[in-house]
């Protein structure tokens, strides 16, 4: 905001675009990034958007497949307590869908109205057409929303105590 803000003032260039890590299992972004993207109109390009593979399906509990990148290069951080129930979930609508957990994974990276591309890396020529065609996968609304509470960051401060102290005193709080 502040480069936005000088840019403006000395009628330079507006920054266009932000070029960030966002997926289901980093979601970090959605607390300051994407309310300044939104609010400055810029694009949002995702990278891994599989979370470094984990949200693949290949990966699993105390599963790190032999040459996967993973092995040597864990990265990006992933809290895999969090993310196994994600990847769980992913498999689910990805056998309802006849899709992949990735294809499912990248089809909600998508969904998100503030997204304008996803950087994918892939090996083969099979992965690469898995994850293409997750532009034609649709998700409902239902799947979405499932995605998305089972990926919701933590509550932080202030967000927690604005939540405690409204609950019972707006009808839309809980």
């Amino acid at each position: 905001m502040q480069a936005q803000g000088i840019a403006d003032k000395r009628g330079w260039a507006r920054l266009e675009t932000v070029q960030a890590y966002y997926s289901l299992a980093g979601r970090g972004l959605e607390r300051e990034v994407i309310p300044a993207v939104e609010d400055q109109k810029m694009g949002l390009m995702v990278w891994s958007p599989l979370a470094g593979g984990i949200l693949s399906g290949k990966f699993g509990p105390n599963n790190t497949p032999e040459g996967a990148r993973r092995a040597t290069f864990d990265f990006p951080p992933v809290d895999r307590d969090r993310a196994w129930p994600i990847v769980d979930a992913l498999r689910e609508i990805g056998n309802a869908k006849g899709a992949s957990p990735a294809r499912v994974a990248l089809a909600w990276v998508l969904s998100k109205p503030f997204v304008t591309s996803a950087i994918i890396g892939v090996k083969t020529l099979e992965q690469l057409e898995d994850n293409l065609a997750a532009s034609d996968l649709a998700l409902t609304p239902d799947e979405v929303k499932r995605l998305d509470d089972l990926s919701a960051p933590p509550s932080e401060f202030p967000g927690f105590m604005v939540t405690r102290q409204n609950t019972g005193r707006r009808p839309d709080q809980k």
